[in-house]
């Protein structure tokens, strides 16, 4: 059953690069974003991953800089299949198997550590992509922590926001099983591999994703390491986690 779910997940990532070589090039935002939505829903069914909006939840914006805490692989998707976004991430993501070309093709930005050149002009690209009324999402992070953690958020990207005077929204991401506990097969932390990853998951019980959208914060004339904390705790409120300093 497991290698079954394998090579149907290998198929489903296939066909996804076809769409993004053949279609997205000649297609609209709107209409990308479709596919990424229906495509990202399709890939967590056959993960056994549903979706679930947590109680509470705030009206999520269009055009926003979204904020979100980092535990798998599995985060990109399931704000995908939400409320597609242009995501900001590690540069190591795009050396994973079929998915790292995947998130490449639907627009992902890669930030290689320590490249203060590269960071320079990916954030003026932010700025350009916010201005433009794109929503635009990063993991403040910078790596995946445990579930019952959270790491200081770096402040960096939250320029980009403050430049372009946007709103900056925080998202809550966690795993839980039927019973409501947290998930032990979702963390991707360590010296894990992404294919390690995603077999404890094919093979693990069923995963519920529940996402929680929080009150938009204005950052128009704000202190990037000011907006950073204010977005670290209410996410670290949200997961109900011990709260620390942005970096």
């Amino acid at each position: 059953m497991l290698y079954l779910r394998l090579a149907r997940l290998v198929v489903h990532m296939l066909y996804g690069m076809l769409v993004c070589a053949v279609i997205f090039p000649w297609i609209g935002t709107a209409r990308r974003n479709g596919h990424i939505r229906r495509w990202s829903r399709q890939l967590l069914k056959m993960c056994n991953v549903t979706v679930e909006m947590a109680p509470g939840s705030s009206e999520p914006l269009v055009h926003a800089m979204i904020v979100a805490n980092h535990v798998s692989w599995l985060d990109i998707f399931v704000i995908d299949a939400l409320y597609p976004c242009r995501f900001v991430a590690k540069a190591e993501i795009r050396s994973w198997p079929l998915a790292g070309w995947l998130v490449d093709k639907a627009g992902t930005v890669f930030i290689a550590r320590g490249n203060r050149r590269d960071l320079r002009h990916i954030f003026k690209g932010l700025v350009h992509s916010l201005q433009a009324g794109e929503r635009v999402a990063f993991f403040p992070e910078g790596t995946t922590a445990a579930q019952g953690t959270l790491l200081p958020f770096h402040a960096n990207l939250f320029e980009a926001a403050i430049d372009a005077e946007v709103m900056v929204q925080p998202f809550a991401l966690s795993y839980v099983d039927d019973s409501g506990k947290l998930h032990p097969s979702v963390d991707f932390i360590g010296d894990m591999t992404f294919a390690q990853s995603v077999v404890a998951i094919l093979g693990g019980k069923p995963v519920r994703a529940r996402l929680h959208c929080l009150p938009a914060m204005a950052a128009a004339g704000a202190h990037r390491r000011e907006l950073a904390q204010a977005a670290h705790d209410a996410v670290a409120g949200a997961l109900g986690v011990h709260n620390a300093a942005a970096a």
